[in-house]
């Protein structure tokens, strides 16, 4: 029996006409069109459109609508302005960062900028190879000139602005009675500060002895918070642990109390810090270290808590009494010399490298022969980074009359705006340290000489004393805090 088939049968679609098909097309092109239109009107009217002519690419902003606001409060008195010195062409500093090369500094030329990321300046000449980065270059000898004579920038300059702050800047300290429980953390110590942190101590009774402390709080042009961070640090009640809320609830309390930190957000005050563990103290009062006038030993540009600038680094200086000791530069028969805890990878280098070689002693450990006699002995003394940049071998060496080799990356120097370090001391890179010996030789008798001579002059900058003396480190690092409040920068 054959299969049976099932036809489905479905009704057939007529074609369109040609005349119906044109129909549709019609319609179509008009909308098209109409779609052009209307983009077009819009481009041509709208702000939200950047438009591209002639290659140039301009985005139109109205200046209306930028709303600008000063970073800090600014205080009520008037603060002193003053001329700082002009960097000259020696006392151009050059900063390596990554592969952008920044050079700051007023000479002839006036003040360069290179980097691979400033697209829109043109040498007019093409520019010279680049040296491989270094956070800090080191400075092997130079030619001398008349400007590296001195050991300061503009020494005009300083004196003039030195005799004016003499006249009139003074400094307000929140009092603190006797009686208060904690008088040993906010008063001057009584005895004479020793030991690798007296700088702290030492500004403290040399400021409240001095002629720029008012009573007076609108006669002020800085307001001082004297708490002591080193004191803090040994005081059970306190210690490490509590470091951060003693600082807090100070600063509150300073703020109901009185009007002084709220009309400037904390911008004309400061306090002072020589161990390194201030770092952390203003962790809970978050506005005493963007705001104020930070100035500690420890001032390091890479850390983030230190603001170059705006704060100020003071020198951590050991105590000595009496003169410094004259030994004859010929007499001084050993290159260089380091003795010191090994408790950074810098002095880890520096001593395996040179722990054998017979013109640069470098030690750690217990010395065999008085530390003193070492300095004496030694053309060059190395200040060799440890924890923190900064060590009081610096204050040493130039106490002893040798000349310091710095050989601490990122270390924001002491009184940097206001003496020319290249005049009597020579800045290392830590990379550097297997050069040492070369780059130190490089340098020359004659260009030691001068160093040396530039290092007797410049010491007398470096010492504390009860009552300040005359261009002491009290009388810079006040020189230095009323700089603070000029609109120049060197």
């Amino acid at each position: 029996m054959a299969a049976s088939r099932l036809s489905l049968n479905f009704p057939s679609r007529r074609p369109l006409s040609d005349s119906f098909r044109h129909f549709l097309v019609i319609p179509t092109i008009l909308a098209f069109l109409t779609t052009i239109f209307i983009f077009h009107y819009i481009s041509s009217t709208s702000t939200l459109v950047i438009h591209l002519h002639n290659n140039h690419h301009r985005l139109h902003v109205n200046p209306k609508e930028v709303v600008t606001k000063p970073l800090r409060p600014i205080p009520n008195k008037p603060i002193i302005q003053i001329s700082l010195p002009k960097r000259t062409r020696s006392s151009v500093i050059e900063i390596h960062i990554s592969n952008h090369s920044i050079q700051l500094g007023n000479g002839s030329e006036g003040t360069t900028l290179k980097s691979s990321i400033i697209g829109s300046i043109e040498p007019k000449s093409p520019p010279e190879p680049e040296s491989p980065p270094s956070p800090v270059p080191s400075n092997p000898t130079t030619t001398t000139t008349t400007d590296d004579d001195d050991v300061f920038h503009n020494r005009e300059t300083f004196f003039e602005n030195y005799n004016e702050m003499n006249k009139s800047f003074k400094i307000f300290v929140y009092p603190t009675p006797k009686s208060h429980p904690f008088a040993n953390v906010l008063l001057p110590v009584s005895s004479d500060p020793g030991g690798n942190y007296a700088s702290e101590s030492f500004f403290k009774k040399s400021l409240a002895k001095s002629h720029f402390l008012t009573t007076n709080p609108s006669d002020a042009d800085f307001f001082f918070l004297p708490f002591s961070i080193a004191t803090m640090r040994h005081d059970r009640r306190i210690g490490v642990g509590g470091l951060q809320n003693f600082v807090r609830d100070y600063v509150v309390n300073v703020s109901k109390e009185y009007p002084y930190w709220n009309r400037s957000g904390g911008a004309d005050h400061f306090y002072v810090a020589c161990h390194s563990i201030g770092k952390i103290a203003m962790d809970k009062a978050v506005e005493v270290r963007v705001n104020a006038v930070q100035v500690v030993c420890s001032s390091n540009y890479f850390v983030s808590g230190y603001v170059a600038h705006k704060d100020v680094s003071l020198p951590q200086i050991w105590p000595r009494q009496g003169d410094p000791p004259k030994v004859e530069p010929s007499k001084r028969k050993r290159l260089a010399f380091f003795a010191g805890a090994i408790n950074s990878p810098a002095r880890i280098q520096l001593v395996e490298v040179w722990k054998n070689d017979s013109d640069i002693f470098a030690h750690h450990g217990r010395l065999k022969t008085p530390y003193a006699t070492e300095l004496l002995r030694s053309k060059y003394c190395l200040h060799a980074k440890g924890y923190e940049v900064n060590t009081a071998r610096i204050g040493d060496a130039l106490y002893y009359g040798c000349v310091p080799v710095i050989l601490a990356d990122y270390y924001d120097l002491p009184f940097t705006d206001i003496l020319n370090w290249k005049s009597f001391s020579v800045v290392v890179a830590t990379v550097d340290i297997p050069l040492l010996k070369n780059i130190l030789n490089e340098v020359g008798f004659d260009e030691y000489l001068r160093l040396q001579k530039n290092v007797l002059k410049v010491r007398r900058h470096f010492q504390w004393h009860g009552v300040s003396a005359e261009y002491d480190a009290m009388m810079l690092f006040t020189w230095f805090c009323m700089s603070c409040g000029s609109e120049e920068v060197l």
